[in-house]
């Protein structure tokens, strides 16, 4: 599971309508940029590949100040939404996926009611204890790390991931519980994306046409990785 498509379709969809460098400010804003594979290349080539899936639309809108063809403003439509709480969901309940992936749907995580949040979790940490349970069969912890020379370092990591992860959501879990948070159909929730004319302290790069969101995405930057 890729986080850069979630990241993309939640950003697009937190916004209504947005072009390629409001996508990008957010994420940088966010700090995806760092945890994530969301460069600049990424976004703009998964942009136009979920436009190309039917997941986006895909709307010209006023010409480019600096010229060039009018400027793409992406919007998220049923298909996009479905996918969107797919990811969402999965990104959630596995305990499987990579940091990136989870991190994304914390990121989102409002946008679910409350009480799904909580089963989601709940599956998280119950996949980590099962997971867990099969790295002992070889390894024992009690007994050392000697039974397996160095190798048993590995396995050691392995198992405080485990009990870290599990530790780390059961935490999350009661936060939750406790009230943290506006959840779906709690009210309005916490904004996480700029205004258009909200500076970002984070960008890591200047809109070319002078404001803070405005890079014409119909250009084709460079692949990134």
């Amino acid at each position: 599971m890729s986080a850069i498509r979630l990241l993309i379709l939640g950003a697009v969809r937190q916004h209504g309508r947005a072009h390629g460098y409001q996508v990008r400010n957010d994420l940088e804003f966010w700090g995806a940029h760092e945890w994530s594979n969301a460069k600049p290349g990424s976004i703009y080539h998964a942009l136009k590949q979920m436009a190309k899936q039917g997941l986006l639309v895909a709307h010209d809108v006023a010409p480019s100040t600096v010229g060039g063809p009018p400027r793409v403003e992406y919007e998220i439509n049923d298909k996009g939404t479905e996918e969107y709480f797919t990811l969402l969901r999965e990104a959630l309940r596995s305990h499987e996926q990579k940091t990136d992936v989870l991190s994304a749907g914390i990121g989102f995580i409002v946008d679910l009611p409350r009480a799904e949040v909580v089963a989601l979790l709940e599956e998280r940490v119950a996949g980590l204890r099962r997971w867990r349970s099969s790295v002992t069969e070889y390894y024992t912890p009690a007994e050392g790390l000697e039974q397996l020379g160095h190798i048993g370092e590995i396995m050691n990591m392995w198992v405080h991931s485990a009990d870290a992860g599990a530790a780390w959501t059961r935490g999350l879990i009661e936060r939750i519980e406790g009230g943290a948070y506006t959840f779906a159909g709690e009210g309005e929730p916490f904004v996480g994306v700029l205004a258009d004319d909200e500076p970002n302290p984070y960008a890591t790069h200047p809109d070319p046409e002078g404001g803070i969101h405005g890079n014409r995405d119909d250009a084709t930057p460079p692949r990134s990785g």
